[in-house]
């Protein structure tokens, strides 16, 4: 399998892996001036790039948080995951959501997001009129007493 990027932009930073192990390819902010996101608000910021997952069509990419910024900052994707479809061949946009009571600033080449490659499943759906029983059964939030 391989990751293919195509740079949309000459100034975009290609998405790379920080350490031998790190699961996530940081996405980085590709834009001509400083973005500021102001407190409670979404943008969405440009990459610059766009991508293709070569040899797994059952594939997907997603994009999470980077640690330090929604920990420290309060700077998450505003949809918590972002979703890359195997299909998907348009520029990688990330939006992002400022949860705290500051404004943020981004800079072009900043690292604003991560990028993991998944497994899908996509499993026929057949429609039933009863389902196996558990010792759970339909106990929803909280029924664990966890």
């Amino acid at each position: 399998m391989k990751l293919l990027i195509k740079k949309l932009n000459e100034n975009a930073v290609v998405p790379r892996r920080q350490t031998e192990f790190s699961a996530g390819y940081d996405l980085s902010a590709c834009c001509g001036e400083p973005i500021t996101v102001r407190a409670g608000q979404t943008v969405k910021v440009h990459t610059g790039v766009s991508m293709e997952i070569d040899g797994d069509k059952n594939t997907v990419g997603l994009i999470y948080a980077r640690s330090g910024l929604a920990t420290k900052f309060g700077i998450a994707p505003a949809n918590c995951v972002g979703v890359i479809d195997w299909d998907y061949r348009g520029e990688v946009i990330v939006a992002l959501h400022n949860s705290s009571e500051n404004d943020f600033v981004i800079n072009h080449g900043e690292r604003i997001a991560q990028l993991v490659l998944a497994p899908v499943f996509t499993p026929d759906v057949d429609i039933v009129d009863e389902l196996s029983d558990t010792a759970r059964g339909a106990g929803g939030f909280g029924s664990t007493n966890k």
